[in-house]
């Protein structure tokens, strides 16, 4: 999941509940969100360039672990396949991951990248801030070296000028 600013779904606990871990590629607004989402499952996470102090304290900027034996790289502002951004380019042409995760966009997105043998996923957004249509996040299985059962989850529609209508006197 990604770019929840710090938005609760109830359904969050209803799609994650089945899953051993939670993902979230940054922009996760609260420490609250990250605390919730922590006690449904052990969270693993990124900061997005929205996180404040609190949320950086926590977690990182780009976030490299193995899960079974999948290579995987999370970061909240990453591009994608021939369009890496210039913060993560270098590193996922020299040693590129299986599986690379990013958010920031909001725009949903499961890419192959052939050139360097990796699968590429922005869930879009699991919030209602943004220009997005539909809320979605991104469940997957992995077993050993393979990746697989991925599903998209469409959580409802988001509400847009959410942030703009909350500034305006």
């Amino acid at each position: 999941m990604s770019d929840t600013h710090g938005f609760w779904d109830e359904k969050y606990v209803k799609y994650f509940s089945e899953c051993d871990e939670i993902w979230h590629a940054g922009d996760i607004g609260t420490v609250e969100v990250a605390d919730k989402l922590a006690a449904i499952a052990p969270l693993r996470a990124v900061y997005g360039n929205i996180d404040g102090g609190d949320l950086r304290y926590m977690f990182t900027e780009k976030y490299r672990f193995k899960c079974e034996d999948v290579d995987v790289l999370m970061k909240h502002i990453g591009g994608y396949p021939g369009k890496y951004d210039a913060s993560i380019r270098g590193m996922m042409y020299a040693n590129p991951p299986r599986l690379f995760i990013c958010g920031h966009s909001h725009l949903l997105k499961v890419m192959y990248d052939k050139t360097i043998n990796c699968l590429h996923i922005n869930p879009g957004a699991a919030g209602q801030y943004g220009f997005h249509k539909v809320r979605t996040l991104v469940r997957f299985v992995i077993d050993g070296s393979e990746i697989k059962d991925l599903e998209v989850i469409e959580l409802g529609g988001a509400v847009k000028g959410v942030a703009e209508a909350q500034l305006r006197p």
